[in-house]
């Protein structure tokens, strides 16, 4: 099966030449077992991303018997999807879950971002990231077919590019959904802060560092 259609490689081909400066990677954690339901087909999806373009670099890993690179890159599920520079171990942008449907979208917007190491933010959401002195973690709940999400979790991870104490993590709810239950997942998307701050819906930049914020503080 194929999953990114010939005119949408082309395309992605002309966007890569357009926006990418430097070497990508995207860091695969997957489960060989039966007990992951979407790792092999995140898995043939990413081989067919990174073929489109010899900056990018796909690095898969059996989360079973990679405690090294587990811990590295802070993974607790899978699949996981990281997006990083390349040769660069930093595991702030996350995907938890297949990045299908809408959040394909997502994913390559990030590989853009990445790849320059430069998002464009609010200047008073500029302002209120860089008093983040502490580690934040949000999370941002997800469904493919959700239209707004994307917005969300572009945000999210343009937060972490700003600022080094900021991981960022898409989860697919309908994936893990025993964990969305347990957050109160009702709508989507659903954002928590440090399990401390929540609140539901894209958000323009400012309102959504202002949360980040209170989560700083508390």
């Amino acid at each position: 099966m194929t999953w990114i259609k010939e005119e949408d490689q082309k395309y992605l081909k002309q966007e890569f030449e357009k926006y990418l400066k430097d070497d990508v990677d995207l860091n695969l954690f997957v489960s060989r077992n039966d007990d992951c339901k979407y790792c092999k087909e995140t898995e043939e999806l990413l081989n067919e991303l990174v073929s489109i373009d010899k900056r990018l670099h796909l690095n898969v890993y059996d989360y079973n018997n990679s405690p090294k690179e587990v811990k590295e890159y802070s993974v607790e599920k899978y699949p996981a999807t990281i997006i990083s520079r390349h040769g660069v171990v930093d595991g702030r942008i996350k995907y938890y879950g297949m990045p299908s449907g809408y959040e394909f979208g997502s994913l390559i917007e990030d590989i853009k971002n990445v790849s320059k190491w430069e998002v464009e933010v609010s200047s008073k959401a500029l302002t209120l990231l860089k008093e983040v002195k502490k580690p934040i973690t949000i999370k941002v709940y997800v469904t493919p077919t959700c239209p707004y999400c994307p917005k969300a979790v572009g945000t999210a991870h343009k937060f972490s590019i700003v600022n080094e104490n900021i991981t960022s993590e898409m989860i697919e709810a309908l994936e893990f959904e025993e964990e969305a239950e347990e957050v109160g997942v009702s709508s989507v998307p659903h954002i928590t802060i440090n399990g401390t701050v929540q609140f539901v819906g894209a958000q323009p930049d400012d309102n959504f560092a202002e949360y980040v914020s209170e989560a700083n503080s508390s």
